[in-house]
């Protein structure tokens, strides 16, 4: 493919911090390709191209490509950098890590995308980008032109959160839960689809909803995703999911067991429900005995 100037790379100088390398410059990264990949660790869309890029970095990096992260956060406990540095341990990012709570490096950039991918050559122009999911091939073959690699294309076996969206059966949106931007909220037992409820004693806060009760939604996908965490750190919040008022059993995500049992440990996304047959409209319907944990987002894959 032939990559064209796009622009200029941007500064790295508004970064708050730096995990896995020291501060990296514009001036310091002259002579090499630049891949910089905007992310945030909740977001599903940017675990999906993870191992991908995690992919090039190992193939590449000795032939002269630099994959620098950085960290703009969405939710609020995304800028504290503990949990940063241990999404980035247990997601295997071995790469440099600007962390940007601050949205400096965003607004340099003038991003506005999660995840989003800019390629510099080793001049510091801009001569590739891409916005979302997908488009990896296209990717890989920016890399290799700038490189000057002619090889075959990585291969990956994602699995996990990571595992890409099943399509052709996708058809539930992102929803978030909070006051700011929260939407499609129903009665408690009129559920259509794509709707969600409360039932019990919760909190509508901006940015989350927080008590005890039932949280339910009616959704059409493989998997249910929910960014949520416990309000105190350290705290353990015991949660129980059911799938059309029944445990899940093979139909139970990463953090759930068959009978529908989970915890809220980590301010992370979780992973409640991956169906395993033919996907059709179900009802989950999230039980918290006590109050402790906060809801932000459902996503869905």
């Amino acid at each position: 493919m032939a990559t064209r100037v796009e622009g200029r790379l941007a500064s790295f100088d508004g970064a708050a911090g730096w995990l896995n390398s020291p501060p990296v410059t514009t001036e310091g990264l002259r002579g090499k390709v630049v891949l910089v990949d905007f992310w945030t660790y909740t977001c599903i869309n940017w675990l999906r191209t993870l191992p991908y890029v995690r992919a090039w970095h190992e193939r590449y990096a000795d032939l002269g490509l630099v994959v620098i992260g950085v960290h703009t956060p969405e939710f609020p406990f995304e800028r504290d950098e503990v949990n940063v540095r241990r999404a980035v341990e247990a997601m295997d990012v071995a790469y440099p890590v600007a962390l940007d709570p601050d949205y400096a490096v965003w607004e340099a950039f003038a991003n506005r995308y999660w995840p989003a991918a800019y390629l510099a050559d080793g001049e510091g122009r801009i001569r590739h980008h891409h916005f979302g999911e997908g488009g990896y091939d296209e990717q890989e073959r920016a890399i290799q032109e700038l490189l000057g690699v002619d090889s075959d294309l990585v291969s990956v076996d994602p699995v996990g959160f990571e595992a890409q969206a099943d399509w052709a059966s996708l058809d539930s949106p992102e929803t978030y839960l909070g006051a700011q931007q929260g939407q499609s909220q129903s009665p408690p037992g009129e559920l259509s689809l794509n709707r969600w409820s409360l039932e019990g004693d919760w909190s509508v806060e901006p940015r989350a909803v927080s008590g005890s009760g039932r949280l339910s939604f009616r959704f059409h996908a493989r998997d249910v995703h929910l960014v949520m965490g416990p309000r105190e750190p350290g705290d353990v919040v015991p949660f129980q999911v059911l799938l059309d008022g029944e445990a899940p059993g093979e139909a139970h995500g990463l953090d759930v067991d068959a009978a529908g049992g989970g915890e809220v440990t980590e301010q992370r996304l979780h992973q409640l429900i991956r169906q395993r047959g033919r996907i059709d409209d179900r009802t989950l319907q999230l039980d918290f005995a006590a109050p402790g944990a906060e809801a932000y987002c459902f996503t869905f894959g």
